[in-house]
């Protein structure tokens, strides 16, 4: 152990950095391919509106100026969206700003933060910097819940040391998600010295009926009956501004006044501002990304079942599907045919491969490439 590690924090020392989707530049790199495909990291293939991409033209003169450091424009059109006040919203780099600063706000170490079983890679990291103590609670094991979050076995999790519970809801990798009858009462038996938050990134999706999420919440409609609730949203997904990295969360006014505190100055840069609020006002873009989502979640599922694959019904802009006991073997077989899925061993997971939904083509390409490389 080297001199700086040994002087680094007990819950830094042990940690595993987050792993992202390979890019395409390093595979082109590495295997020497150049024709690439990647369907590793839930973005959307149709990429920013044009609205967004002129709003972008027309601020770059500016960039030798600070971003507004309170993101006046852009909170105040997200109060609009949401029917709430500018004082309960606290904005970030993508969503994953507001859930560490949640932790960093209200778990000391030796404090738990309590999650599902295959829930969002970030969640352990955030939780292990903060010196606090991870608790996992297992998945579902049974249909139709399989693989998704068992509230009753995380309710029962809860302790004195409990200070954060986190719900990704639809669920990443898993494309799981949870009623809001269920939720909301989960939710209101937890202590309100407990700070829940419901990580929303895939909303957008989710909430479109024909992917068959049935009673799917939005969550941020219960702020005002719950002020231990927080919850998180991102432009990085159907907004197609995953290059930019802004996302925001929810929150009681006395909650992202803390939060708020913690926030870095000009954590969200002048050009990821422009863009959101443009993203907001060019929601029919949104949607097509979403209408096209649900024609390829159909195509995508339809054909591995063919196939003779297994997949577990997902409400959000990826799958996973069972490629075997091999699967380490068949993402890297997929790699030379210069298609990038995202394995999820680290997930517990290790059969599946997460395949984002992308265009029509590139849906058609990962197909065909899976075909070969499973025969």
């Amino acid at each position: 152990m080297n001199q700086f590690e040994a002087q680094a924090t007990p819950g830094v020392k042990g940690l595993h950095p987050y792993q992202p989707g390979k890019p395409v530049d390093e595979l082109q790199r590495e295997y020497g391919v150049s024709d690439v495909v990647k369907l590793a990291s839930n973005e959307n293939p149709l990429g920013p509106s044009p609205v967004v991409l002129a709003a972008l033209q027309n601020k770059l003169a500016e960039l030798a100026r600070y971003p507004d450091g309170n993101g006046f424009e852009l909170k105040q059109a997200l109060a609009a969206k949401h029917g709430v006040d500018m004082a309960q919203i606290t904005l970030g780099t993508g969503s994953s700003d507001p859930l560490e600063f949640v932790v960093r706000a209200f778990v000391q170490p030796g404090d738990e933060v309590l999650f599902s079983e295959h829930a969002f890679a970030m969640y352990p990291i955030i939780a292990q910097a903060a010196s606090a103590t991870a608790v996992i609670t297992p998945a579902n094991t049974l249909p139709p819940d399989k693989w998704g979050h068992d509230l009753d076995a995380m309710r029962a999790a809860v302790t004195d040391r409990t200070r954060v519970i986190f719900i990704a809801n639809p669920n990443n990798p898993t494309g799981t998600w949870l009623g809001g009858e269920v939720l909301r009462a989960f939710i209101a038996d937890i202590p309100e010295r407990v700070m829940v938050v419901v990580d929303e990134a895939y909303f957008e999706f989710a909430s479109d009926p024909a992917l068959g999420a049935v009673d799917y919440p939005d969550a941020t409609q219960w702020l005002d009956c719950f002020p231990n609730l927080m919850v998180t949203r991102t432009f990085s997904k159907a907004y197609g501004l995953a290059g930019l990295r802004v996302g925001y969360s929810l929150s009681h006014p006395d909650v992202a006044n803390l939060l708020n505190r913690i926030r870095p100055p000009f954590n969200v840069n002048s050009l990821a501002l422009v863009a959101a609020c443009a993203s907001l006002n060019d929601v029919g873009h949104m949607r097509s990304g979403v209408a096209m989502n649900v024609e390829q979640m159909a195509y995508v599922t339809t054909t591995v079942k063919n196939q003779g694959l297994d997949f577990i019904p997902s409400v959000g802009n990826f799958v996973c599907i069972d490629v075997g006991e091999r699967a380490a073997a068949v993402y890297d077989a997929l790699l030379y045919e210069g298609v990038i899925v995202r394995p999820v061993a680290n997930y517990g997971m290790p059969r599946h491969l997460r395949v984002t939904l992308g265009l029509p083509e590139e849906n058609a390409r990962f197909l065909t490439a899976l075909e070969k490389v499973l025969a």
